[in-house]
């Protein structure tokens, strides 16, 4: 019997391993203004939901396992969750470079706040923060959640992940994040060629005044507009193909 309680035991750690640590590093759950005690009592929540429909599949392999051959199982375990966990994030890391991309693109370059620790232009949270909050509000989170179900069915824990192959899926993923946020923030990168081209052809044609610190009002107001009519199309793009990779 004590055999038998050890095993469970050691099966729900397991589960632990890859949900709490995909959970640590995953999209909306592992923003720093998020207390890390928080993080961690949602990784331990989230792995006793999952353990009675996990169990069945780590319990097996424990019961014929050495102890170098556990230990194995738990690095293996906790490299599959952070290349889940990290898979997900590249996403939001690259619409939170191309936010920076926009920022500068209509002259709000100034920091204006910190976000996940570091002095980022006001613009940035502004949409790193509403596709977070659509991540919750459509049940992304769910999916999320659902992924890591199946991957017991991709990566057990018998077998695991090599390194090889966890770089290859995250660089595979990493292409896919940048195109879709480059894709996403298409609108402004034109916008900013076009007013950069504008304002220098004006500049040389009058170089006696300052065209640049004269034009800096408009583009910004023009920027402002531009976001304006498309942000919401902005992040509803990202997050419908955000979506269609969680449920592929």
């Amino acid at each position: 019997m004590i055999a038998g309680v050890s095993i469970s035991v050691l099966a729900v750690f397991l589960v632990f391993c890859r949900v709490g640590t995909c959970m640590m590093v995953a999209p909306g759950h592992s923003r720093s203004n998020i207390p890390m005690q928080i993080r961690l009592f949602l990784a331990i929540n989230v792995t006793l939901m999952l353990s009675p429909l996990l169990e069945a599949i780590v319990r097996p392999v424990l019961e014929r396992a050495t102890l170098s051959t556990i230990i194995r199982m738990i690095g293996s375990e906790l490299l599959v969750g952070l290349v889940i966990g990290l898979t997900a994030r590249v996403f939001f890391s690259a619409l939170e470079t191309m936010a920076t991309l926009i920022a500068s693109a209509i002259g709000l370059t100034l920091p204006g706040t910190v976000d996940d620790g570091e002095h980022v232009p006001a613009l940035v949270p502004l949409i790193t923060l509403s596709a977070t909050v659509l991540f919750f509000m459509t049940d992304q989170h769910w999916e999320l959640l659902r992924g890591l179900v199946g991957s017991y069915q991709i990566w057990q824990p018998a077998v695991g992940m090599t390194g090889e192959n966890s770089v290859a899926q995250l660089v595979d993923h990493l292409s896919q994040a940048f195109t879709l946020a480059l894709r996403v923030a298409s609108p402004f990168v034109i916008y900013a060629v076009i007013v950069n081209l504008a304002v220098g052809l004006a500049n040389k044609l009058t170089p006696t005044i300052p065209v640049y610190f004269i034009s800096i009002p408009f583009v910004l107001f023009g920027g402002l507009l531009l976001l304006y009519l498309t942000s919401r199309e902005m992040v509803l793009q990202f997050n419908i193909a955000f979506a269609a990779w969680l449920a592929g």
